[in-house]
């Protein structure tokens, strides 16, 4: 089988997409004016700013309601990068907050079929530009957080496209970015509402969350027009009544001083360093949130 890169690449801010992509965290979502911190932390400003001793204690927070749907978003870790990428803390230090309490964990990496070599090939190849700037050890840590979730009891999955799939995207010239970012949204929307209605079907995964994790640009409850069409976020919120929770990883050291960072509703409020030695979360709309894990220390 060939793995894609396609869902990493595209999330990516720093491909041939649109800049200034929004997600959960971005303009796009109207910001909670309350200042008022997330329980179990301390206050540190508005957007509900709260610092906590540890990703996990924050990520509770984040979790505190009833959520059937988990979207996780990421900032993917660029190449030469030497701090600890968000997909080995989510691995490490999250993933087994969701032990017995997630089915699935869908990750956006594609698995087209056996037939679609060529399709693949001329896909990655449209998506060079874009991963050359993305650290090496991306897609291998996105294997081994399906391998982590298997041993918690949570069925992973990828994203499977049919070689129609692949075909469109390859014959997409130079819209292949954002073809490449719509069939991801929809890809993801389909196989998360089959493990949804599976769940609703099980005595033992009923109740549970699918988890689906990949990068900023697809778990966008309120993303613009002109971006609705690559964000799986708002049909599964749709479908679940409410119940997706949108939380964006950020690692501080690939925070930028650039216009893409600059529009992300969070971004003027994060002082890195005030902040950056322990966990930020903030909440920037309702029901999505932004971590920033603390800064890598030596």
């Amino acid at each position: 089988a060939v793995l894609v890169l396609a869902a990493l690449v595209a999330c990516d801010h720093h491909t041939a997409a649109p800049p200034a992509p929004a997600t959960s965290a971005s303009i796009a979502v109207a910001p909670v004016v309350s200042a008022a911190p997330l329980a179990g932390g301390i206050s540190c400003g508005e957007l509900a700013c709260t610092q906590f001793d540890s990703p996990q204690e924050a990520m509770k927070a984040a979790l505190a309601g009833d959520a059937r749907v988990v979207a996780i978003g990421e900032a993917h870790a660029p190449k030469g990068t030497t701090a600890t990428s968000a997909a080995k803390r989510f691995t490490d230090d999250l993933l087994p907050l969701f032990a017995g309490h997630a089915s699935d964990l869908l990750v956006e990496l594609m698995m087209p079929p056996k037939g679609c070599a060529d399709a693949a090939a001329e896909v990655r190849q449209k998506q060079a530009p874009a991963t050359s700037q993305q650290a090496p050890t991306n897609q291998n840590e996105y294997l081994t957080m399906g391998d982590r979730a298997r041993a918690l009891g949570i069925v992973p999955d990828m994203l499977r496209p049919s070689c129609a799939d692949m075909d469109g995207v390859r014959d997409a010239g130079d819209n292949a970015i954002e073809a490449s970012l719509e069939m991801i949204a929809r890809l993801s929307t389909t196989q998360a509402e089959k493990l949804l209605d599976r769940d609703a079907r099980s005595d033992a995964d009923r109740g549970k969350a699918v988890v689906v994790y990949g990068g900023m640009l697809h778990n966008d409850l309120d993303p613009p027009p002109e971006r609705a069409k690559w964000s799986y976020a708002t049909a599964l919120d749709a479908r679940t009544g409410g119940k997706l929770v949108a939380v964006d990883l950020v690692v501080p050291e690939f925070i930028l001083d650039d216009a893409t960072w600059r529009g992300f509703a969070w971004f003027s409020h994060y002082d890195r360093a005030r902040l950056g030695a322990k966990t930020t979360l903030f909440r920037v709309a309702e029901r999505s949130f932004v971590l920033v894990f603390p800064e890598t220390r030596p």
